[in-house]
């Protein structure tokens, strides 16, 4: 899963920010046949100033139960094999979520997504999946500023006050949806989702479908490959959820939030204590020297009181604990900002010390927090399209659809403190990402919930980072052993997902999409930068240097990980 849930880091759509004001450049194709070839489908130029994409909508049923009744538009963009003479076929990818557009992910990241082996043999796909962006979206509100009441200045509840007002904002969008939203409300689940991509494998013209899946696309590809078990050629799953705590939970876990059941708080805490040992035993870490101490100061005195940071160019906030540790959550997604995070740490510290907190040390903090936030790939700026994008119905239109959870809000109040006692500083904000689905006003007959242990007749490529704060590294494990024709590949590595950490895992994944050749039981590959170990600022860039348009994507699509689910309001009250 993409990330706590909706708050402090509008962080959900990370590549659609490369394409603001673009969202109405697919052209609105003719409706085309759901199992035509590939030839059948019109292919038309879109996206023309970020590369040469072409796109496409594809129709689907509605309700798979009436397969002949109302349909729905599902649109297509690809970026075309590189090599044409060298071309295998269509490699669709989602980029997680739920809620995340797997069009921006194309036009914004492919790029850097695969090494160029990949890029010569796949047309890369994206499509936004039902009920998102830009298909028959579900819609609750006709304008983004309608979304205000649902918009708490924190990241999480602590105080009852607090947990009144955080309900009070879930059931401003229960409401809303329960009265507006549309057909597409109970038909979200991530079964119809794999039923689409079959769909839409035929569409292009495969007689076996190529995907990757990250975060909570993983999901999509566990589900696809139960369902469809004989219809795939490789799937790659990168950042893995369990697939039975998403959606029942195992027998011990009933009665849990799915949040809850997937301890991704744990996973948190444990890449957090990696931080702290690393900027410990490293050079050049301005925490270094009891970092777990000091920074445990901050946050208690942050829960104390909030502190008053900016400057006169960005205002002055009141900076709270929630969003210190959502701040914090949405540093571990990625190693690369470490440095940055302990700089803002350190400066935090220097204002909260005897004597300190004059103008120029809260302007510095403010500073500090910017720059951490632009190496984090979190701190773009609100995006303003032409279209709406439901970025607060997608989410919980997904997500509670798949999972049982809880009715009662007394659950997620006493289930946060307990995760929060027994793992640290992460437990309220993943417990409470889930608590939408205690009234949520959908549901959808036709998920999915296993068996997930179908053999396949392909193996799936099943990819783990050891220290992985969302989609914690056991995940990888248990999608591993539930699938008999499945390998797993260990990244000894700190952040969400592989991406941009492992060259090595980068080559094993293009061997196993190009020749369908998994690595090795037992593989493991390590990530190529350490913090503080080589690097102490800015990670060092790649020998083959990128331009500064794929440092872009890349940041892009690192920031989409984070879904509008983790990331609910709280960005909006912390002055930037």
């Amino acid at each position: 899963m993409n990330g706590p849930r909706r708050r402090s880091l509008i962080a959900a759509i990370g590549s659609a920010l490369l394409l603001a004001g673009m969202i109405g450049s697919a052209p609105a194709a003719g409706a085309t046949p759901v199992g035509a070839a590939a030839t059948r489908l019109q292919w038309t130029p879109c996206f023309v100033d970020f590369g040469p994409f072409e796109c496409t909508f594809v129709k689907v049923p509605l309700d798979y139960d009436r397969p002949t009744g109302a349909r729905i538009t599902l649109p297509l963009v690809r970026l075309p094999a590189a090599n044409p003479a060298l071309r295998q076929g269509s490699l669709f990818i989602n980029p997680g979520g739920p809620g995340g557009s797997g069009v921006e992910a194309v036009v914004g990241s492919a790029p850097v997504l695969f090494t160029q082996d990949v890029r010569d043999r796949f047309d890369i796909v994206g499509f936004d999946p039902r009920g998102i962006v830009r298909s028959n979206q579900l819609r609750c509100f006709q304008t983004v500023e309608q979304w205000e009441p649902y918009l708490t200045p924190f990241s999480f509840p602590i105080t009852r006050a607090e947990t009144r007002a955080w309900i009070a904002a879930d059931r401003y969008l229960d409401r809303a949806c329960a009265r507006h939203g549309n057909a597409i409300l109970n038909h979200m689940s991530t079964a119809n989702v794999a039923r689409d991509l079959d769909r839409l494998r035929a569409a292009v013209g495969d007689a076996k479908l190529t995907f990757v899946g990250y975060s909570y696309g993983t999901m999509i590809g566990q589900t696809y490959a139960n369902m469809f078990p004989g219809r795939f050629r490789a799937i790659v799953i990168d950042g893995v959820l369990d697939p039975i705590a998403w959606t029942t939970g195992a027998p011990g876990q009933r009665g849990l939030p799915f949040a809850t059941r997937l301890r991704s708080d744990a996973g948190a805490m444990a890449t957090l204590r990696e931080f702290f040992r690393l900027c410990d035993t490293g050079a050049g870490c301005p925490l270094a020297g009891g970092a777990s101490a000091r920074y445990a100061a901050i946050a208690r005195s942050l829960r104390a009181s909030p502190l008053v940071i900016g400057d006169p160019e960005t205002g002055q906030f009141a900076y709270n604990y929630s969003l210190f540790i959502s701040d914090t959550l949405g540093a571990m997604y990625s190693s690369f900002s470490w440095p940055g995070f302990a700089e803002f740490v350190a400066t935090l510290e220097m204002i909260l010390a005897p004597g300190g907190s004059p103008a120029r040390e809260r302007a510095a903090a403010a500073r500090a927090l910017v720059r951490f936030r632009d190496t984090a790939g979190l701190n773009e700026p609100f995006p303003e399209f032409p279209d709406y994008q439901n970025l607060v119905e997608g989410f919980p239109g997904v997500a509670c659809s798949d999972s049982d959870n809880p009715d009662s809000y007394a659950v997620w109040s006493r289930v946060g403190a307990a995760s929060d006692a027994r793992f640290g500083y992460f437990g309220r904000l993943w417990t409470w990402v889930s608590s939408i689905c205690a009234e949520w006003p959908g549901q959808d007959a036709d998920r999915y919930v296993g068996p997930w242990t179908r053999r396949t007749t392909a193996p799936v490529l099943v990819v783990g980072n050891r220290f992985d704060p969302a989609t914690r590294y056991q995940g990888a494990q248990t999608a591993h052993r539930l699938l008999p024709n499945s390998r797993l590949l260990t990244v000894e590595g700190w952040g969400h997902t592989s991406l941009f950490l492992s060259t090595c895992a980068d080559a094993a994944i293009a061997r196993y999409l190009v020749a369908g050749r998994a690595p090795a039981a037992g593989a493991v590959c390590r990530q190529d930068a350490v913090p503080w170990v080589d690097f102490g600022g800015p990670p060092p860039e790649p020998a083959s240097a990128r331009t500064g348009r794929e440092l872009r994507a890349e940041r892009a699509l690192r920031n989409q990980l984070l879904p509008w689910g983790v990331a609910r309001r709280a960005h909006r009250s912390s002055g930037n």
